[in-house]
């Protein structure tokens, strides 16, 4: 069988696994999926208060011309970084702790990695759920959150494609995982998440740091997110197209890569 073919055949223990995560993500926790809620909501509360009343980030005013609101822009980027930033990190988790079950009974070691990221999608659904609701409140909707979909489909090839090679990666060389939350820590910083683009120098250090900023594809997906939701416009077409080459080639190196080393992952796990 084909790998599309053999993930498909393996439906079943993709949407197990699944379900294993999610009731064990916050079991024997007194608060239990309320979790979901409070970390994002600590996140965004914090990030709100340093960047936007201490530091004075100003946010582009609103879809109807009033001024911005740091709390709803902000969520809007946090929205589509904790989907790739869960995915990715939890990728490498996800395919160290099958070893115990993939020694045992054979399935296509990319299905705990896909697991994980429809766990990661549950959260974000529901942080996108309320980010509707705060919209809803304090500026109305605009029919363009209906493309919300199609800049998951994005980010879902995108942060699968990075998770699978990663997490291949790390069963043979156990460093992986170190360097990767360093350099997950370096790109949310060197995405305007908690800042504007246009508080980024033209040139810095010689180097062109706004336009490589803006060549990040996380920059763009943040600038999609925040342009269906809290600017109400459709993303421009360079965007999107941008975009979609992007995640496609990215998914697709990951892909074959993760499948080329994937062959003996069993013994070295």
């Amino acid at each position: 069988m084909t790998a599309p073919t053999e993930i498909w055949t393996y439906r079943n223990l993709i949407w197990n696994l699944t379900q294993r995560e999610l009731r064990s993500r916050y079991k024997k926790s007194l608060l239990g999926w309320l979790w979901s809620l409070i970390n994002p909501a600590a996140t965004l509360l914090i990030f709100s208060v340093v960047f936007g009343t201490f530091l004075r980030v100003e946010p582009p005013p609103l879809s109807d011309g009033s001024p911005g609101i740091f709390a709803l822009f902000l969520f809007a980027g946090l929205l589509v970084w904790n989907f790739v930033n869960g995915t990715i990190t939890g990728s490498m988790t996800a395919l160290q702790g099958s070893g115990p079950l993939l020694s045992k009974v054979y399935f296509p070691p990319a299905c705990p990695a896909i697991a994980n990221m429809i766990t990661v999608l549950t959260q974000t659904l529901l942080e996108a759920l309320i980010l509707v609701v705060a919209l809803a409140i304090f500026t109305g909707l605009g029919w363009q959150i209906v493309l919300f979909p199609v800049l998951l489909v994005f980010a879902m090839l995108f942060a699968l494609g990075i998770g699978l090679f990663v997490s291949i990666y790390n069963v043979y060389f156990r460093d992986v995982s170190y360097l990767v939350t360093i350099l997950l820590q370096v790109l949310f910083y060197a995405t305007p998440i908690i800042y504007t683009i246009n508080l980024v120098p033209e040139r810095l250090f010689g180097l062109p740091a706004r336009t490589l900023i803006s060549l990040n594809p996380l920059t763009q997906m943040v600038d999609f997110s925040r342009d269906i939701f809290y600017l109400q416009r459709v993303p421009s077409l360079g965007t999107v197209a941008g975009l979609a080459v992007t995640s496609l080639v990215t998914f697709a190196i990951g892909w074959w890569l993760f499948n080329r080393k994937a062959v003996n992952v069993t013994e070295e796990l």
